[in-house]
């Protein structure tokens, strides 16, 4: 049975149906959570998490679409979600001044923090992936390009573009003079 023909009985509430949509695709999408993730377990978690969202919202999924492609995106923002919260973010650290260890420097490297996480939020889908894989995840042009199914090239030419629109969205907002 094709995935439209699983999603519409699955629709129906035929739970048996999205089961076999699991069964059919826990495997490659627990992959790419891992190595995003670098973590069994969190990746284990992750995927389960992707396949309750994709249930709980099935109704809004747009059926012109393939479904692997709409469960690959909430398993991808699940999974870069979870690294960037895990993360310490130690490259925004390297850029505050030497008092870090001051109460007004904790407070700065918090801010820019927040402020940077919300100017992230108001990318694309896409430009915050490359944006997320690259600084928060450190892999090359080309790893990126094979986890998102993109040439280098193209990877590089959306980070350059997300990078400027980054910074519009922190210049427009005044965050960098605080």
């Amino acid at each position: 049975m094709d995935d439209d023909a699983l999603v519409q009985r699955s629709l129906a509430g035929d739970r048996n149906a999205f089961g076999e949509l699991v069964t059919r695709y826990q495997g490659p999408l627990f992959n790419v959570a891992k190595r995003i993730l670098r973590d069994h377990e969190e990746a284990r978690d992750v995927t389960q998490t992707a396949f309750v969202k994709a249930w709980q919202n099935l109704h809004q999924f747009d059926r012109t679409h393939r479904f692997f492609s709409w469960i690959y995106r909430i398993l991808m923002n699940e999974a870069l979600n979870r690294s960037t919260r895990r993360r310490h973010h130690e490259e925004l650290d390297a850029n505050l001044p030497d008092s870090a260890g001051t109460p007004e420097a904790e407070l700065a490297r918090k801010r820019m923090k927040s402020r940077l996480g919300e100017a992230l939020q108001e990318l694309s889908n896409e430009s915050r992936d490359v944006v997320i894989l690259r600084h928060w995840l450190e892999l090359s042009y080309e790893q990126i390009g094979e986890r998102l199914g993109l040439p280098a090239k193209t990877v590089k030419s959306r980070l350059f573009s997300a990078r400027r629109k980054l910074a519009e969205i922190l210049m427009l907002r005044g965050w960098e003079r605080q």
